[in-house]
């Protein structure tokens, strides 16, 4: 997790560095509005990688239940059928 963290601050602090030598005193101006600009898209994209996920455990918890009402009914079958052994 450190190492993450670390890896993006590397990245950021990069970028930066670049963006103000390239552009001088304007590069910071260059690079907020860059950031301002893709801060809708990324909102756009987390909310459909949120969705997928939500959608995704919806999925996983319907199949558990499914799984959970079957079981019963397999475990009865079990029972019926070995009494009916036991009877003959």
């Amino acid at each position: 997790m450190v190492s993450l963290l670390g890896g993006i601050v590397a990245i950021v602090l990069g970028i930066v560095g670049l963006v103000v030598e390239w552009f001088g005193q304007r590069g910071i101006v260059f690079l907020l509005k860059g950031l301002v600009a893709t801060i809708p898209a990324l909102l756009i994209l987390g909310g459909c990688v949120a969705i997928g996920a939500g959608i995704g455990s919806v999925k996983d918890k319907m199949r558990s239940k499914k799984e959970e009402e079957k079981k019963p009914e397999a475990v009865a079958e079990e029972k019926t059928e070995t009494e009916e052994k036991k009877e003959k």
